[in-house]
């Protein structure tokens, strides 16, 4: 039997080396084909502009930074996305309220979920 993400390419946009680790790994075990990563915005924008994703996982904040652009970028490519966060508040921008959050620390089990509701619509 397939796995959930038998085949897909996944983009992960995480600043946290040790959480970045964690993701790919549980991609991994779900059959992933590909996980590429990056941990700035320039270098999330300069890899969806050049490559195709069936899915990302988004970090809320990156270096301080929110990552709107990127979300935006992936919005207007048609990629499905889920946010990841370690805030508390649920501070969604208009427009992106109904993306799944991800609150770290995530077990595999909340994140196959998540992925299970990303890739079924």
């Amino acid at each position: 039997m397939d796995k959930l993400l038998s085949g897909r390419r996944f983009l992960v946009v995480e600043d946290e080396i040790l959480v970045l680790m964690m993701i790919e790994d549980m991609l991994g075990d779900l059959g992933c084909e590909s996980v590429t990563s990056a941990a700035t915005i320039e270098k999330a924008i300069a890899l969806i502009e050049t490559q195709a994703f069936d899915a990302a996982m988004l970090d809320m904040n990156l270096d301080s930074d929110d990552s709107n652009t990127v979300a935006d970028a992936l919005a207007e490519r048609g990629v499905p996305f889920i946010y990841s966060t370690g805030n508390t508040g649920r501070d969604m921008r208009e427009g992106f309220s109904n993306r799944a959050v991800l609150r770290k620390p995530f077990s595999f089990e909340e994140l196959t979920t998540k992925l299970e509701g990303l890739l079924s619509g």
